[in-house]
């Protein structure tokens, strides 16, 4: 009878597995589109210059465009669990 030898490999940290799955890479283009179609979509529909656009109307316009594009990949519905 032979054995062959069983060879474990370190899969390595959890934060190195998380930065390198295609799925965090996924998520992180999402919420970049998202913020800049947010900072696309304060630009454009104040119809001022950039310089008389409030910054926190500019922060709240990015951060709810990164929270749509971070939803969009981690729904349940994104992820065939509906």
């Amino acid at each position: 009878m032979e054995f062959k030898k069983l060879e474990i490999k370190q899969d390595g940290s959890w934060f190195k597995r998380l930065i390198t799955s295609a799925h965090f890479k996924k998520s992180i283009l999402f919420i970049l589109i998202g913020a800049t179609a947010g900072f696309i979509f304060t630009y454009f529909s104040e119809g001022k210059e950039f310089s008389q656009i409030a910054s926190k109307d500019i922060y709240t316009n990015m951060f709810t465009g990164a929270f749509v594009g971070f939803f969009l990949t981690n729904s349940p519905c994104a992820r065939g669990k509906c």
